[in-house]
């Protein structure tokens, strides 16, 4: 790795993030609809899904011809720099369809497979994080000019606040709710945004203690988890792996190891 291409790549990241969370809060049309579905019928795309990712993927491919690709909505290329882009070009895509605040575009770069740099914009919150390998994370917002992020200090795990999210599928949807309902006596509370990269920004920014969800794709988490981390949280999947489709947990040191363990104990990585 070339000591110019961190900021290279995240200059890249922070202008796509912004240029397309810029058409997503003011190009959402009033009569926005489902262009597709996914999962199943309530997993759903919209034009503007598509749009975003359009303008991501080209202005990469513009600025980074030889790289990689690899988007939520279908943008697949291989590369041949070593660098892969994954890409979610809105995070939260029901929220958006509702006229709900907490989406987000999340832009991950990797190197030879690691999170390299990431970045995700939450405009309906005027917010935007973006974090580098090994250099910290950094978050603007309401507040002025740029702050360095930092997980909370760990509470025991009965008074930590936890986010998750739920699946699409039935199936999976009714196991995960019946893990939450055993889990959150055992919690201060559990928190459902709606959004997986905004809730590992906020876990970065001190607004929770912790973060889990079965079910994740990369692009759902590869720039959230890089911000979690460089703020000081850990993650994984199962005890001893990393975050997968099976388990994704993230939570600041002292809540991550009792949680994960707790998660493998629910069985929350399957049906």
């Amino acid at each position: 790795m070339t000591d110019t291409l961190p900021a290279e790549l995240l200059q890249v990241a922070r202008q796509a993030a912004a240029r397309a969370g810029e058409l997503l809060k003011d190009g959402r049309p009033a009569d926005l609809t489902v262009a597709a579905t996914k999962s199943s019928p309530i997993d759903v795309v919209t034009e503007m899904d598509i749009a975003a990712e359009k303008l991501i993927t080209g202005l990469i491919a513009d600025r980074r011809p030889d790289d990689g690709l690899l988007g939520e909505e279908g943008a697949s290329v291989e590369g041949t720099s070593g660098v892969r882009w994954v890409i979610d070009p809105l995070d939260g895509t029901v929220n958006y369809l509702y006229g709900l605040p907490t989406w987000a575009v999340s832009i991950a770069a990797e190197q030879d497979g690691e999170a390299l740099v990431g970045v995700v914009v939450a405009p309906m919150r005027g917010e935007a994080f973006h974090a580098v390998r090994g250099r910290g994370a950094w978050a603007t917002g309401a507040w002025a000019g740029e702050r360095k992020l930092s997980c909370r200090a760990a509470p025991p795990l009965d008074q930590a606040l936890i986010a998750t999210g739920f699946n699409y599928v039935a199936e999976v949807r009714a196991h995960q709710a019946d893990v939450a309902r055993r889990l959150i006596p055992l919690l201060r509370d559990i928190r459902r945004s709606g959004s997986a990269a905004v809730d590992l920004c906020d876990l970065a920014l001190g607004r929770l203690d912790g973060f889990y969800e079965r079910g994740l794709n990369a692009w759902d988490y590869a720039a959230g988890d890089l911000i979690a981390r460089e703020a000081g949280a850990v993650s994984g999947g199962r005890p001893g792996e990393r975050p997968s489709r099976d388990l994704t947990v993230a939570a600041v040191p002292g809540v991550f190891e009792p949680l994960q363990s707790l998660l493998d104990d629910l069985g929350a990585w399957h049906d």
